[in-house]
């Protein structure tokens, strides 16, 4: 038993070390980016989990997403990211600080209205297994950057066989930090007007306006 499991560990390996431009991967991925590219706009519950096995991390946030287009806003219990495709706000309310920066598409930031097409550019990509994940069958595909030097060296996703939706995405960077983001209660095509996407500090008393633009 040691050794088929240590077989498939090898294996695996082997086919990261190697990983190309996997069809199956990109015929799922596509799959997955046309049915959220074809809705208005759309917001999740999103969970955001934290893990370090040698560091003993283990943190766990929860929060809520709204994505229109480029734009997005996620809202989390110590900080709210507000992004109108070219601008973004980091607001701290118990700091009752926000910082404005100018977004840069073409950066290694990995920008949650996008996790749907990142894999068009700057990624190879590779058909994993087939693996139950809360009760959805996925296909578990990694994305592997380009660059040698990029922030993650590995992007896991768990996208439902049945429906092409991504259950969750999981971020390896080499310190051995393992960033998770789990999506629930996702409800599709909603309203939502463009001025939630920019952040107004006419509406925020007192709040220190860091711009680094």
């Amino acid at each position: 038993m040691k050794k088929s499991v240590l077989a498939v560990v090898l294996l695996v390996f082997v086919k990261l070390s190697f990983a190309q431009y996997d069809p199956k991967a990109l015929e799922i991925l596509d799959a997955m980016s046309k049915k959220y590219k074809a809705y208005t706009a759309f917001e999740a519950n999103i969970s955001y989990t934290l893990t370090n096995d040698v560091e003993k991390i283990n943190e766990e946030f929860k929060g809520k997403i709204t994505v229109k287009g480029d734009k997005f806003k996620l809202v989390l219990p110590e900080q709210e990211v507000i992004n109108d495709g070219k601008t973004t706000w980091t607001y701290l309310p118990d700091a009752k600080e926000v910082n404005i920066d100018n977004y840069d598409p073409g950066s290694d930031e990995i920008n949650p209205s996008k996790i749907y097409e990142i894999y068009k550019k700057g990624f190879k990509y590779l058909h994993i297994e087939e693996k139950t994940e809360a009760g959805v069958l996925c296909d578990v595909i990694d994305l592997v950057p380009e660059k040698k030097d990029a922030q993650f060296f590995k992007i896991r996703m768990n996208i439902s066989k049945k429906d092409q939706s991504i259950q969750n995405w999981t971020m390896f960077d080499k310190a051995g930090n393992r960033y998770k983001y789990t999506l629930s209660k996702f409800t599709a095509n909603i309203t939502v007007a463009d001025n939630l996407f920019t952040f107004d500090p006419k509406k925020y008393p007192g709040v220190e306006v860091i711009d680094l633009r």
